[in-house]
């Protein structure tokens, strides 16, 4: 795979500067604590840019926010341990944030619990490319914010829940930091992995000419995701006509 160096260090800065832009964001009860994986574990995510996001990509797919036990946890999009260590290689270390929430603590590449969603993801597309470096040629995964939102019982907050005021300042920044990416990544396609990212596409990208879609986020929360998510999002991706 032909590496830009030059394309990676842009997305780099330009993660570094979304990061603490957003880490300078308050928000307003019920939400009690803000992970910021972009900030405490940078080394996960750099070593993920370094593998993912050194060339031109065909597709991008975008999530929502990190998850507890995956991002939250590794830096990595949709970053499952057991597929951040054994597929993509990846080992990094971890830090924690400056205010922990005691049901929550982050454990790093030590981490025991596994986060479904980016099984299900993880494992399609490993299935369907064999090696990192297959799949990287020409498509990326990123999520849309980088923040977890808590409860103070630790329940996940989205940020579709958010106050108003307070998403609406998130959003735009988001929406930029999108925008930016897109620019520098040059897709022929950016996918929604789920409904709140296909919607949140369409808003920062009203100017771009882009080709546009959305599969079935993995969660096991979607109860129509816990009946062969792999096979929907397949089907989804060839109504699209988008080559996986």
């Amino acid at each position: 795979m032909s590496i830009n160096n030059e394309l990676l260090f842009k997305i780099k800065k330009l993660s570094v500067l979304f990061s603490d832009e957003v880490t300078r964001l308050r928000f307003s009860s019920p939400v009690s604590f803000v992970y910021n994986p972009l900030q405490y574990a940078r080394d996960g995510y750099f070593k993920y840019l370094d593998i993912a996001a050194h060339s031109k990509k065909k597709v991008i797919f975008l999530g929502m926010n990190p998850g507890p036990w995956g991002m939250a946890q590794t830096g990595i999009p949709f970053g499952e341990i057991n597929f951040a260590k054994e597929w993509l290689r990846i080992n990094a270390n971890i830090e924690t944030p400056k205010l922990e929430h005691p049901k929550r603590k982050i454990l790093g590449f030590d981490c025991k619990r596994s986060e479904v969603s980016g099984k299900r993801l993880w494992g399609f597309f490993k299935e369907k490319y064999k090696t990192p470096d297959a799949f990287f040629k020409n498509n990326f995964i990123a999520n849309y914010c980088p923040l977890v939102f808590m409860e103070e019982s630790g329940k996940n907050r989205t940020p579709d829940k958010l106050i108003k005021e307070e998403r609406d300042v998130l959003y735009s920044l988001c929406d930029q930091y999108l925008l930016d990416i897109t620019k520098i990544l040059n897709p022929e396609w950016i996918i929604g992995i789920g409904a709140f990212s296909e919607k949140r596409i369409k808003t920062a990208l009203s100017s771009v000419d882009i080709k546009i879609g959305k599969i079935l986020h993995p969660s096991p929360a979607n109860p129509l995701a816990n009946r062969g998510w792999a096979e929907i999002a397949q089907k989804q991706l060839n109504e699209l006509q988008v080559i996986v």
